[in-house]
């Protein structure tokens, strides 16, 4: 029986790895003309959710992630700094929202989240910040199912963990926790009835075999992910991967518009390394199913447009920023 039912897994892992090939590598026009009629069939295609990502606490974290400046392994020029107060973080969450943001994200370089003091205070903040009406993520690193709760209980509305890259290739970037370290925290997440934001990172001398891979990984989640960040590494001087290639353009927008056919409910968020990126690109990706950036000089600790760039740019293109939350 058990042989049997692992059969099955493969034959049907298999199987979607087919389709994601047979999506992804379609002639252009006809993948962004698929991928813009799912797109409009779940989402208004001239709406953009705003989502602003605060760094709660920087640096000094144990991962040896090779993209992260934050990362103790990796010899940066960031200063670290402890966990910001409670009220620091919700004078950035309203500042936020009258930018136009309706998602207040926090991100936090631990490796796990550890009960105590500084844990609590994360929960305050999250209830204050909910308290404003916006939706609330945080991505503080791995969970226990408890800890889920409680964030749940708070008021969380979405954990972003990324999986980052394929199975296969994950171990030449990160030592320090496995997938399966990822997965688990996923699975607390969606056990307490959080949304599941998960993406990856593209750019870190994957191939695009290891990208095809990363979706079929998402697709395998249950539920799968209903807020999926792309980011393009901003590569940072003094980590392992300072020296990486960016990413082909055409090669971003096949992924973003394979995603959006793969996961025609998700929200699609085109997140790191768009101060690098074209409008024409930009609006590439939004044409092809992206339909949230974050906006703000600064992402976690990465530049990142002003919210005066943006503007202008979803002004040019007819575009608008979501008046209201979004489902997920």
């Amino acid at each position: 029986m058990t042989t049997t039912l692992l059969q099955t897994s493969h034959s049907n892992q298999a199987s979607l790895r087919e389709r994601i090939d047979r999506i992804y590598h379609q002639p252009l026009p006809d993948l962004l003309f698929e991928a813009q009629q799912i797109h409009r069939q779940h989402h208004d295609p001239r709406a953009v959710q705003l989502c602003t990502l605060c760094n709660i606490k920087t640096g000094l974290c144990p991962e040896d992630c090779g993209y992260c400046s934050q990362s103790v392994h990796n010899k940066t020029a960031l200063e670290p700094q402890p966990l910001s107060e409670v009220e620091a973080v919700v004078t950035e969450a309203k500042a936020a929202k009258a930018h136009g943001s309706t998602r207040f994200c926090m991100g936090a370089a631990w490796r796990e989240v550890k009960d105590g003091a500084q844990f609590d205070r994360v929960l305050e903040v999250v209830r204050q910040v909910a308290a404003l009406e916006m939706e609330v993520c945080c991505t503080l690193g791995m969970l226990k199912p408890h800890q889920a709760q409680r964030l749940k209980e708070a008021g969380l509305t979405a954990y972003n963990h990324n999986l980052d890259t394929s199975p296969d290739y994950y171990g030449k970037v990160i030592t320090t926790r496995t997938y399966q370290d990822r997965l688990e925290t996923i699975r607390a997440v969606s056990a307490a009835g959080i949304s599941v934001c998960c993406g990856g990172i593209l750019g870190m001398g994957e191939s695009v075999s290891d990208r095809l891979s990363l979706l079929v990984a998402l697709a395998e989640l249950d539920p799968v992910p209903e807020s999926i960040p792309i980011n393009c590494l901003v590569p940072v001087a003094g980590t392992p991967l300072q020296d990486v290639a960016p990413v082909d353009p055409i090669e971003l927008v096949r992924m973003v518009a394979t995603t959006r056919v793969l996961f025609p409910r998700a929200i699609v968020r085109l997140s790191a390394g768009r101060l690098h990126m074209s409008d024409e690109l930009q609006a590439l990706c939004m044409l092809a199913g992206a339909n949230s950036i974050f906006t703000g000089p600064v992402l976690l600790t990465t530049p990142n447009p002003d919210t005066t760039q943006d503007a202008q740019l979803l002004s040019r293109l007819g575009m608008v920023p979501n008046k209201v939350k979004s489902s997920v």
